[in-house]
Order: structure tokens, then sequence, then C-alpha cells
């Protein structure tokens, strides 16, 4: 993972993208996920994901970062 040089952006990284098959700009965030759908787990079961789009296809992904 690389910092893209062209983009004034932060949160935007150069990563390989399955779709397009090659390198491309992505906007890479986190994000808090509740897992649980039981009301009374639901305040233990939030998770960080890592969630990129790639700026050429729009194409989204999202892993969780305790299986990173």
């Amino acid at each position: 993972m690389s910092k893209s040089k062209s983009s004034p952006r932060h949160n935007e990284f150069v990563e390989e993208c399955p779709t397009c098959d090659s390198r491309t700009p992505h906007q890479v965030s986190i994000e808090i996920k509740t897992e649980s759908r039981k009301r009374e787990n639901r305040e233990f079961s939030r998770e960080p994901y890592r969630v990129t789009q790639c700026s050429r296809c729009g194409d989204r992904r999202a892993q969780r970062m305790n299986d990173a």
C-alpha cells in the first residue's frame, strides 16, 4: 500500500483492485460495524473494518481489522 502522490486527499491510497486487475487509487476508511443482532450483545460486538472503494470502478470491499 502506497500513498497516492497525485491526490490531495489524505484517505486515498494506491492499491491492487481485483476488479480492474491493476493498481488504482482507492478511498480508504475505517468503519465500526455491529456484528450481533441480539440486543443484549450489540454493545460488545462492535468491530473495526477497513473499507476500500476503487476510484476507477467503484468496487467496495470491507475487511475486518481483527482478521487482517
